[in-house]
């Protein structure tokens, strides 16, 4: 999936309002606005000084005319900021048949109602298989080297939506948590028990249910995005996540 303009470097001046974000260009030193996708607290990832890639875009439709896609790291590594990226790399993946554990379905539905209000990302749907409701997740927070952890704040909608596919499981159905690290630089996935506990808590419960993890690491590159390596459901201290969900 690559950007569809070339991005540009910038320095992050601040981020505000959640989806603003003033950046300096490298190029020009002209100071803009740029849109950030990510209603997260994005938390490590938005210090004033830090580079940034921008994507620019001539569309008159749109009030700002950069959006923030990437923290440059400097070190080789990238950080994913959009948190549509999921969606969209996981929807080629599955078209594509490269997710093993997803493979073998012929209708793949995006947005389908279910629960009390709520609809999933995608309905996997194919003969001779159960209904597969899946959930995805973007995840950017890292606090231990090669460590990824979800959520970085409290997540009520997060915590539904796990209780939610645990209903599609007892009524004979699968149930997939679908989780992107968006992070070059992580190579484990562990939840963030102290910043969510009802969501860990509802995790445990979903996937002693039948509710299955899996996680993905995107690569990511100013060019653009691909599905990288599959990367264990485990915890920091390398023993898997209750209910065995890897």
């Amino acid at each position: 999936m690559r950007f569809q303009t070339p991005l540009v470097p910038a320095r992050l001046i601040r981020r505000y309002k959640r989806f603003l974000a003033d950046c300096r260009l490298e190029e020009d030193g002209r100071e803009v606005t740029a849109h950030c996708a990510n209603p997260g607290s994005m938390a490590g990832l938005a210090e004033p000084g830090v580079k940034v890639w921008l994507e620019p875009n001539d569309n008159p439709r749109r009030k700002l005319k950069f959006a923030w896609r990437l923290v440059d790291h400097e070190n080789g590594h990238f950080t994913g900021v959009d948190t549509s990226v999921p969606n969209r790399a996981l929807r080629e993946a599955l078209e594509a048949g490269v997710i093993a554990p997803l493979a073998g379905y012929d209708s793949i539905r995006a947005e389908v109602k279910y629960g009390a209000a709520s609809r999933v990302d995608f309905l996997l749907r194919g003969r001779g298989l159960r209904d597969a409701w899946v959930e995805v997740k973007s995840v950017t927070l890292c606090r231990r080297p090669g460590l990824a952890e979800f959520p970085d704040s409290v997540t009520a909608r997060g915590t539904r939506h796990l209780r939610e596919l645990a209903a599609m499981v007892r009524a004979g159905d699968r149930a997939v948590m679908f989780y992107l690290v968006q992070r070059t630089d992580c190579t484990g996935f562990d939840l963030a028990r102290d910043i969510d506990p009802a969501y860990a808590e509802a995790f445990d419960e979903a996937v002693a249910q039948g509710v299955e993890c899996l996680v993905w690491r995107a690569d990511l590159s100013p060019q653009g995005v691909a599905l990288g390596p599959r990367i264990d459901c485990r915890r920091g201290d390398g023993l898997a996540l209750s209910g065995g969900a890897s």
